[in-house]
């Protein structure tokens, strides 16, 4: 019933009548973000609270739209050459940094660099570049070695966001000051952060799009409960709820609430995937069989339908059924544990201790852990929980110090910009998070990644993809889970603050409030 209700559909207030309407100015709009972003230097950290917080404080040279067309961003205008090698961006004129330095061809040059070394899916997104170039301070030229049909979907904030060159140049970026109050060129100024209880953006009096932002502040409220999340939103002291903000098993009765709408649209770009790491450097999980034994101890449909309500999809493999290129020609993993249970014995497992690392973002998330543990435990396997907060988890996958652990990442639209990356021998790389961090390597995989992302035509990717599908999907380097589906519950006075792709991660720029 929430899956019918919720998705792609705006409830109570519609978003092409709010864009029709003549914007008001001013106002203070409280959202809800969880859990507590681990920082906000969004070239050094990118999950999710992270990205929805800082898109509004930092920017991309483009942005995309629901139907993931490219978009003016930084840039204002950008041209293909014939041989579709050569990308030209002009950039927008008169841009600054909220400490009121002009942006420049400079600060895309310093970014890209700094980029290769902070941010795992940025470094991967540009491994097609020869060299990139600055004839002008509003001219940014970008060579490729070979054609690479996604290359215009890169330049999302998220995926890559620019940096400002005379805050970081010679630096420590780790350490830098600036990493605690970071400074963009987005249309809200970072101001602000208690911890543990408000993250506040204010209006920049001087952003280059004119008129915007209509809103003149922005608090993130943190609370750690989601009951008391549902009730800051039935009392008024939060006016959005992104995706994910509350327990799915609440989603339709506060969606139901009088004055609020809701919509499942703003994740057109990121189509999340759930899985489960599985680090095959472990001597367990590095056989095959114990892996494809685990995809048939889950009970995904219990998971969707219980756990998360209804709000997602069965996975087969390692793409989202909504991007470009999906097959479901593959190898299938129904429930079934006494296939499960065959598998492990033919792999001579002797009961030895697994450690899980649930997803530490809320109550769902937990019961999907003690859900999945039982699953595992029932098939014969010792699993032992460990418990961590987010930044824990992160730094534990990241060291990769776990057997199992949850996670779900973004797709991107295309499988070299968010798939390949978690699957490909050179994304390996100790200290960096959503990349390869299972350790999974396979040269077959390797080379079928780079023919789809190369190919000269869609029917050549279709046809790597195709077939590297199928391999991973037989080799379970990793669990695949659910599709996800975060809808997002505002106060109806709240409008215009889904526009793009990517939601309300760069979503307060347009937004404003009918008071």
């Amino acid at each position: 019933m929430l899956k019918r209700v919720l998705l792609g559909v705006v409830i109570g207030c519609g978003l092409s009548a709010a864009q029709a309407e003549e914007p008001k100015i001013g106002g203070v709009v409280n959202a809800v973000i969880q859990p507590e972003p681990p920082g906000l230097m969004l070239a050094m950290v990118q999950n999710g609270p992270t990205q929805m917080v800082a898109g509004n404080i930092f920017e991309g040279l483009l942005r995309y739209s629901p139907k993931l067309e490219p978009l003016p961003g930084l840039a204002e205008s950008w041209t293909i050459s014939p041989d579709a090698k050569v990308y030209t961006f002009k950039l927008k004129p008169g841009v600054t940094w909220h400490d009121g330095k002009p942006f420049t061809s400079a600060d895309v040059l310093f970014s890209i660099e700094m980029l290769k070394q902070t941010h795992a899916r940025a470094r991967n997104n540009l491994v097609m570049v020869e060299k990139v170039e600055a004839p002008d301070d509003l001219t940014v030229v970008f060579t490729l070695k070979e054609p690479f049909g996604p290359f215009i979907g890169i330049f999302e904030v998220g995926s890559m966001p620019m940096v400002p060159k005379h805050l970081y140049e010679g630096t420590d970026y780790k350490t830098n000051p600036n990493n605690n109050a970071p400074v963009g060129t987005g249309p809200f100024m970072f101001k602000e952060w208690q911890k543990g209880s408000f993250i506040r953006m204010v209006k920049n009096p001087n952003y280059h799009e004119k008129g915007k932002p209509y809103l003149d502040e922005v608090y993130w409220q943190i609370i750690p409960d989601a009951a008391a999340r549902a009730v800051a939103f039935e009392t008024g002291k939060v006016d959005v709820l992104p995706g994910g903000s509350i327990e799915n098993f609440d989603v339709l009765r506060v969606s139901k609430l009088p004055g609020a709408c809701v919509t499942g649209a703003g994740w057109e770009f990121f189509s999340p995937l759930a899985w489960m790491w599985l680090n095959n450097r472990n001597p367990i999980l590095a056989n095959k069989k114990v892996r494809q034994a685990i995809m048939y101890a889950i009970d995904r449909d219990f998971a969707k339908d219980v756990i998360w309500n209804g709000l997602g999809k069965v996975a087969t493999g390692p793409s989202a059924s909504t991007i470009k290129f999906y097959s479901d020609d593959v190898p299938k993993y129904p429930y079934d544990p006494a296939k499960a249970k065959a598998l492990l014995k033919e792999a001579g497992y002797k009961g030895e201790k697994i450690r899980m690392l649930p997803l530490a973002y809320g109550e769902t998330w937990q019961r999907w852990g003690e859900a999945v543990k039982q699953n595992l435990q029932d098939v014969g396997m010792n699993i032992e929980t460990i418990a961590t907060d987010v930044p824990g988890g992160n730094q534990k996958i990241m060291e990769w110090d776990y057997d199992i652990a949850f996670t779900y990442l973004y797709q991107y639209g295309d499988p070299a910009l968010g798939v390949s990356r978690n699957y490909i021998t050179s994304a390996i790389a100790k200290g960096q998070l959503f990349n390869n961090v299972e350790g999974y390597s396979n040269p077959e995989v390797d080379k079928l990644f780079a023919e789809g992302a190369t190919a000269p035509t869609d029917a050549k990717r279709k046809e790597a993809y195709d077939k590297v599908q199928k391999i991973l999907a037989e080799d379970v380097p990793v669990a695949w889970l659910l599709e996800l589906q975060f809808p997002t519950i505002t106060k109806c006075k709240v409008k215009n603050l889904i526009t793009t792709g990517i939601g309300v991660n760069d979503g307060f720029r347009d937004a404003w409030l009918d008071k």
